[in-house]
């Protein structure tokens, strides 16, 4: 069975443009759906962390308004209860690719905060992209993909990319607090960026590249992996 390394945000706010910290971390969906997934077929499951801190759940991912029902919310929650990983991450500076078969990024404000501009994140990035391996991204977690930009290029310039787009960030009241946008950033990056409906599930695979526009593209994002695993 694969070993596949989760990447998450270690922080657990947002810095808006007013200098206000909107709280925030990993999103619960972008993190739960994929880990059932992907350990009910019997993968292995690695979380990494900048530093090695446990990350934060977003606590309005887990509003039952937000998950979908209550019912979703619960089991979501039950979910990251049971998840031994998430209480025991590896620091990310010290993950090295070869160790693992897939590597994946859950999104949530959280990364627009720090993987955005993390170095340790940016090299493993880079290394997945070259080697082949299935490397997926989902909603937010595409900001990660600014931190591998060297002298203003990046090797993921030209591929088709999905992400949480500008009209989603607008649809949730943020679009005109944020200090940037996530799809204006990776369009100024180079990728081709494409999208489907708000809120509606819309995934994209460019060669070992696999990403997912929102929290409801996580899970169809998971089962494309599965089936290149």
């Amino acid at each position: 069975m694969a070993k596949i390394l989760f990447v998450i945000t270690g922080a657990s706010y947002w810095t808006l443009k007013d200098g206000t910290r909107h709280p925030t971390g990993y999103w619960a969906e972008e993190f739960a759906a994929p880990y059932s997934e992907l350990t009910g077929s019997g993968h292995e499951i690695v979380v990494a962390t900048p530093g090695g801190v446990v990350p934060h759940v977003d606590v309005m991912s887990l509003r039952p308004a937000m998950a979908g029902s209550e019912q979703i919310a619960l089991k979501q929650e039950e979910i990251l209860r049971s998840a031994e990983e998430l209480r025991r991450p590896i620091e990310l500076a010290d993950a090295r690719l070869e160790d693992y078969d897939a590597v994946y990024y859950p999104g949530g404000h959280g990364p627009m905060e720090d993987l955005w501009a993390n170095a340790d994140s940016g090299r493993p990035l880079t290394a997945a992209l070259a080697s082949g391996k299935p490397l997926a991204i989902v909603c937010h977690a595409p900001a990660a993909m600014l931190a591998t930009r060297r002298k203003g290029v990046s090797p993921f310039a030209g591929y088709q990319v999905t992400a949480y787009t500008n009209d989603e960030e607008d649809a949730v009241g943020l679009a005109a607090k944020a200090r940037w946008l996530l799809e204006d950033e990776l369009v100024g990056m180079g990728v081709h960026f494409t999208r489907g409906e708000i809120w509606k599930p819309y995934t994209v695979v460019d060669r070992n590249l696999h990403t997912g526009q929102n929290p409801a593209s996580a899970a169809p994002l998971a089962q494309g992996l599965l089936k290149v695993l």
